[in-house]
């Protein structure tokens, strides 16, 4: 039975995003949404929810039905509140009086430590505010439940958490999720929607699947449309002939003729269609200067502490050799962003045990981004970064997906997807042989997400990454490290550590 229906719905904002939109979303569907930054994902959560309208086009929702949205962000107005009663602020007053304890069911069932949940939602991480907000969502019980990138900022352990609370929902309950993360994805999804300005795409399957049936089509619908194109130019040429005897013989018969093959062309040519052409959020392009040096750097057994000196880890007798690209991997809390502050600290000064070659140029982008936060705007960034010339710069600029109107706009402005393309240009421009990079992959969409695999490949770029996206650890990681117990160890599959990470 159907809970949802859309039908024919379009949206416009300054650009038109989608239109002709039709789908519908059934009891227990597990529904992906997919989609390049800024091209109406969340605003068509928020159309699902009731809570923005669109510019054309009609939703069906079927009578009594309960719709939950889990958007990005909290609401200014929850901030103040701790963890607990913004939960529980989602039930309705009569509700919330006599069933509160409702909201403690639901913090255990998603894992919520008790010291987690007195905390202001304000003084929260990324990862505990997606949590809280997801619990809001759940815990009015809802048919339908929308998740706007519900596993950004969270680590292994609570995408695992995530993963099974979701595979724990009833029977009945459907999920539609907007999501950059393509093993969560495929671990929770049995349909996939590939959102499009025209056109959009809705197959039976999980993301890996679905996109290799989306590649299929969109190749069938080219050599279709150049079949198309070819008989096109080949009823013009009969045309223009037919015209040309047409009028040297006077012939009526043969200018009837020429007229039907002109038509027939113009109709064939109408209909032909070529496959959709995502349009760009912006590349991603990075550069590798090269070194003579065989190790980039070297780690002689230093200890990882907390700022308050207790003992995280020990990382033992390590190194980083050229073209080596090292997944740092580990459970929550265990010391991971410590060993990337360290290593940036010492790659920039003086540290006994922790080693960087002369020839060593460090590039690094933080989860926040947070290499940004002294620049004005765009424009600022990239000219205080760098010797190139104004059109250069407005070139590069355009080239990461910043257009003139917001190159000179100040940085709060851009899109999350945009500051991390603004992040990985400035990283470019830097020139750097080794990359140390935590969650880079935040805020990038799938075709960024593949552009930044495909540049720290094709270069062979010396880096150390911390991720919690593990099609994009699989994709790029040479080699391995995990902290276990007080030990950085190296293993020989991320695929195992993803496993005993997410069970917890």
């Amino acid at each position: 039975m159907s809970l949802l229906a859309v039908k024919a719905l379009s949206l416009t904002r300054t650009h038109s995003l989608f239109t002709g939109l039709s789908f519908s979303v059934a009891k227990g569907d597990r529904l992906g949404l997919v989609a390049a930054n800024g091209r109406g994902k969340s605003s068509l959560l928020r159309i699902l929810a009731g809570a923005e309208e669109a510019t054309g086009g009609t939703v069906t929702r079927m009578r009594g039905l309960v719709v939950a949205f889990a958007p990005q962000e909290p609401p200014e107005r929850l901030l103040p509140l701790s963890l607990h009663d913004a939960v529980r602020d989602a039930l309705a007053p009569e509700v919330a009086e006599t069933e509160s304890w409702r909201v403690d069911v639901l913090l255990d069932d998603l894992a919520v430590d008790e010291a987690i949940r007195g905390r202001a939602v304000r003084n929260l991480s990324g990862g505990w505010q997606r949590t809280m907000l997801l619990a809001r969502a759940a815990v009015v019980e809802p048919d339908l439940l929308l998740l706007d990138e519900p596993t950004n900022h969270l680590d292994i352990g609570r995408i695992g958490v995530l993963e099974r609370f979701l595979a724990g929902l009833p029977r009945d309950c459907a999920v539609v999720a907007a999501s950059h993360d393509r093993a969560f994805l495929d671990d929770v999804t049995n349909r996939t929607l590939f959102l499009r300005p025209e056109e959009s795409e809705d197959f039976s399957l999980a993301y890996a699947r679905a996109r290799l049936a989306l590649d299929e089509r969109d190749a069938a619908r080219d050599r279709q449309y150049e079949n198309d194109m070819r008989k096109v130019r080949a009823l013009r040429q009969q045309a223009a002939k037919l015209k040309n005897i047409g009028i040297n013989s006077g012939s009526d018969l043969l200018v009837v003729k020429t007229r039907q093959l002109s038509e027939r062309a113009d109709q064939l040519e109408e209909r032909a269609r070529p496959a959709h052409q995502e349009r760009s959020a912006g590349s991603i392009r990075l550069s590798n200067s090269g070194t003579h040096a065989r190790a980039l750097v070297t780690i002689d057994d230093a200890e990882i502490a907390t700022p308050d000196g207790r003992l995280l880890f020990r990382t033992g007798r390590l190194w980083i050799e050229k073209g080596d690209r090292v997944a740092l991997l580990g459970a929550n809390g265990t010391g991971k962003t410590r060993l990337v502050e360290r290593l940036q600290a010492a790659l920039g000064g003086d540290d006994p045990k922790i080693r960087g070659a002369a020839s060593l140029e460090l590039g690094h982008s933080d989860q926040a981004l947070s290499q940004l936060d002294g620049f004005r705007t765009p424009w600022d960034a990239v000219k205080r970064s760098s010797a190139l010339t104004d059109p250069q710069a407005r070139a590069q600029l355009a080239g990461a997906g910043i257009d003139i109107d917001a190159q000179l706009a100040p940085l709060v402005r851009l899109s999350g997807g945009q500051r991390a393309r603004l992040a990985m240009l400035l990283l470019r421009l830097a020139r750097p042989n080794f990359y140390l990079l935590d969650e880079p992959t935040n805020h990038l969409d799938i075709d960024g997400q593949d552009m930044l695999e495909g540049e720290l490949i094709e270069h062979g770029a010396a880096c150390l990454l911390v991720s919690h996206d593990r099609a994009f650890v699989q994709a790029v990681a040479t080699r391995v490290w995990v902290i276990q117990g007080k030990k950085l160890v190296e293993v020989d599959d991320a695929a195992s550590v993803f496993g005993r990470l997410m069970a917890g």
